[in-house]
């Protein structure tokens, strides 16, 4: 299946709207065209999208992350502490509510609740602080945490899976982050995370949560060393459960950064391998609604390419990221300047909700909004004073 001819046909069938093998993805991504593939994809987008495929959308969102401790030490992780560590600290429920209500300020309408997986902390804790923040700011949809952390909180609190979600719904939990994902199949995973639960555990838990009515986006590492096939492995199971469920909203790739932890960078995934992994996944994912491009770790210039390769969606404007940050990624962005790359990507900005329907379409330049305080910057644990809150400051965009 590697003559040119072979490929074109298979391209041919993805952008009409075709389903292609785990064998045919392979083949694409190790030898398709680089353009060729784009253009497939970004045919498949447009096809998806007919009457608004002009459109990339955006989201103004914050990740507050509630405790560095945590017992699953990923290799890949530079922002863990282990718990008797003495750098370990956990955030007051106070803190969490005005990281909260400097979001609302500044025109967020998500947060992402991330932390590590702390070994007091079980259903409880996520039940007292999903209630505390849906009471304080019942505006503020809660898109947080994944499989791993339900695994953990569960096994803490001696619940099921089941119950466990059921409980942080009930409290005010929107839908999951697909936190944890990392890589499902089981040689990267055990390599780079030997103590999180399996990857078919984590799809089993989100195709529970899936049934009971939380939905989730779906994720993926890359860059760790893992294989071309078992990044196509990835993508298959994630279809899998979805043909199943329906309840994976969006595929989010992003990279590996390779600073302050164990892996020290010994292995990456080039941009030419994330272009062609968002492209391949708009092909292959025909059940995954929207493909994300990351520029906050491939860079700004890469991102803006993403909307070309198949992806409709740039991610956020983050007023908080401790996380990937801690690894090196020193990619920021303010509200202006990511409706700028979406534009200048000639596309038509616009921000979304959580569940992707459209807020404000920025179709007339003359009406964008201006907010200099909307600013993306690398890690709040790491600055000092503050604009909106004396606890936090934004860093200005260069």
């Amino acid at each position: 299946m590697t003559e040119h001819a072979d490929l074109t046909s298979v391209l041919a069938r993805a952008a009409d709207g075709g389903r292609i093998t785990p064998e045919e993805a392979l083949e694409l991504y190790r030898h398709a065209p680089l353009h060729a593939l784009g253009s497939a994809a970004d045919a498949a987008r447009r096809r998806r999208y007919a009457g608004t495929e002009d459109i990339a959308t955006y989201i103004i969102e914050r990740n507050i992350n509630y405790t560095n401790s945590c017992v699953t030490a990923c290799k890949f992780c530079a922002f863990f502490a282990a718990p008797k560590s003495d750098k370990v600290w956990v955030r007051d429920l106070d803190e969490i509510l005005r990281r909260c209500a400097e979001t609302v300020e500044l025109g967020g309408t998500q947060i992402m609740f991330q932390g590590g997986h702390h070994p007091d902390f079980g259903v409880e804790y996520y039940e007292e602080s999903f209630g505390a923040i849906k009471q304080a700011f019942p505006q503020l949809v809660i898109h947080s945490l994944g499989a791993s952390e339900v695994e953990h909180m569960s096994k803490i609190s001696g619940v099921s899976a089941e119950e466990a979600i059921r409980r942080i719904h009930a409290a005010g939990l929107d839908s999951f982050a697909g936190a944890g994902a990392e890589l499902l199949p089981a040689r990267p995973r055990k390599a780079i995370a030997p103590l999180k639960e399996s990857g078919e555990r984590w799809l089993e838990i989100m195709e529970i949560a899936h049934r009971i009515g939380v939905e989730s986006t779906s994720t993926m590492l890359m860059g760790t060393g893992e294989t071309n096939a078992e990044r196509i492995e990835h993508l298959r199971m994630i279809r899998d459960v979805q043909d199943r469920t329906g309840g994976f909203r969006a595929f989010i790739p992003y990279t590996y950064q390779p600073q302050n932890n164990a892996l020290k960078g010994r292995t990456q995934a080039t941009d030419l391998e994330y272009l062609r992994l968002i492209a391949v996944a708009r092909l292959f994912l025909d059940n995954v609604a929207h493909i994300q491009g990351s520029w906050l770790t491939t860079g700004k210039e890469i991102g803006q390419l993403t909307l070309h390769y198949g992806a409709d969606d740039l991610g956020s404007v983050m007023l908080e990221e401790n996380v990937v940050s801690s690894a090196g990624a020193k990619h920021r962005s303010n509200l202006r300047e990511i409706i700028d790359m979406i534009r200048g990507a000639d596309r038509i900005p616009a921000q979304r909700a959580t569940t992707y329907e459209h807020l404000v379409v920025h179709d007339d330049p003359a009406n964008d909004p201006v907010d200099e305080r909307v600013v993306s910057h690398f890690s709040s644990t790491a600055i000092e004073g503050g604009t909106a809150h004396p606890e936090l400051k934004l860093v200005e965009a260069n």
